[in-house]
């Protein structure tokens, strides 16, 4: 193939991008400023899940990948893929990371050469924002001189049965040939391309598919809140529900939203909404406030659970199982858990916590790490279940005298309290 690739971010969406890449015979730079994580993909040691060590290996060993921290390495490149991330700080987008890659990505870009977009961001940052730095700092020219589009990224972590190549590729160009080098470069990695008209169009679907699981996962959370007081079982309900073949898809309730999407995509259509328009969307920002304090209810639940043990949360043993946003992923990235942990610590509990799947840097400081065992057990006053990891021994919570709240519908036992 002959053709070079540069995949800026080497994280959960970046890596999968950049071993696909290598796969089907391109020639690969994989661009992440973290020298640790860098140093990690030289050793062939993936922190991605979805990504095995024999994976990389086998991209180390072909002599087609170069996981580097120097744009020097990008010299050349024919088609480079942004995926970054795109926080929020202080409620407003973050596209500082996005700015700052398209930049060092300008100063090596040749006539010819395509870039495309994958962070999540508002619609119209690929036009608005990502060509006029190329042109810029380029002196070229992007209806004639390159190509640019956007594709937003669909990384489910831990799916086993949509990954990477099975999901439907959304694709975009500024233009009609942009979208005929954007479509043939994602045709070589994926089974099914979707081409849209324009980039805004594919930055509003990612946004709009995010916003659709915010706003129903905020439902069933506050419904779960009032069937519990209503003395109903919301999870029964739901299961109930989902026998119906068609008009209802099955959404639980949780202690949170959490991940690099859920949390962040809804609040950048929201913001452009409010900044172009001058209008509130108010689902989203009904969705968010619901979201947001759903750790704050499962502390309340957790405080009349230790009270009716004659128990106070303050001074309390408490044994977090699970730290990570999603079930069988290591991803930290904006879970519940750590609002729990900071709610949990305002009211005095000692905390421990269970999770073998988050990386020791990643780990939340001043949190004790614990094995789930008996020992464990027996020294905690009550156990919060958070994450429901397939390879936890979580019969253990099911067995003793332990209480529990189960915030997954995972466990059953005479001390197991669901949410």
């Amino acid at each position: 193939m002959n053709q070079k690739v540069v995949v800026v971010g080497q994280g959960y969406v970046g890596l999968p991008v950049a071993m696909r890449a290598v796969e089907v015979g391109y020639d690969v730079v994989g661009i992440d400023l973290d020298v640790r994580r860098v140093e990690q993909l030289r050793e062939n040691v993936s922190y991605v899940d979805d990504i095995s060590h024999e994976t990389l290996t086998a991209a180390n060993e072909s002599g087609r990948y170069l996981p580097t921290t120097d744009y020097a390495d990008v010299h050349d490149f024919d088609i480079a893929v942004i995926t970054v991330p795109t926080p929020l700080r202080d409620s407003l987008p973050d596209l500082s990371f996005i700015e700052r890659s398209t930049e060092s990505l300008a100063a090596h870009l040749r006539p010819g050469a395509t870039v495309i977009l994958e962070s999540t961001t508002y619609p119209g940052t690929t036009e608005e924002l990502v060509v006029p730095i190329l042109e810029r700092l380029s002196g070229l020219n992007g209806e004639t001189d390159f190509f640019v589009g956007y594709s937003p990224e669909r990384i489910d972590p831990g799916n086993k049965t949509w990954g990477f190549v099975e999901t439907p590729k959304v694709v975009s160009g500024t233009n009609a040939e942009s979208l005929q080098r954007v479509q043939s470069f994602y045709d070589a990695l994926v089974k099914t391309t979707v081409p849209v008209s324009s980039p805004k169009e594919a930055e509003l679907t990612k946004l709009l598919e995010n916003t659709f699981r915010h706003v129903n996962i905020a439902l069933v959370n506050e419904l779960a809140i009032f069937a519990h007081k209503l003395g109903v079982n919301v999870w029964e309900s739901i299961d109930a529900a989902s026998t119906k073949p068609f008009g209802f898809m099955k959404f639980t309730p949780g202690p949170g939203v959490g991940g690099h999407c859920l949390p962040v995509d809804p609040s950048y259509l929201s913001w452009q909404v409010r900044r172009k328009l001058g209008q509130n969307f108010r689902f989203v920002e009904l969705a968010n406030d619901v979201n947001d304090h759903m750790p704050d209810y499962v502390v309340q639940r957790l405080m009349v659970l230790l009270n009716a043990q004659g128990k106070a949360l303050n001074g309390a043993n408490v044994l977090l199982v699970g730290l990570a946003y999603k079930k069988n992923t290591g991803d930290i990235r904006e879970s519940p858990s750590l609002r729990l942990i900071e709610l949990l610590r305002e009211y005095g509990a000692n905390l421990t916590a269970v999770d073998d799947r988050v990386e020791d840097h990643q780990w939340p400081a001043g949190l004790t790490k614990v094995s789930l065992d008996d020992a464990t057990i027996d020294s905690s006053d009550v156990a919060l279940l958070i994450t429901d990891h397939d390879d936890m021994p979580l019969e253990l919570l099911e067995s003793g005298l332990l209480p529990v709240l189960d915030t997954k519908n995972r466990l059953t036992g005479t001390t197991v309290e669901r949410l």
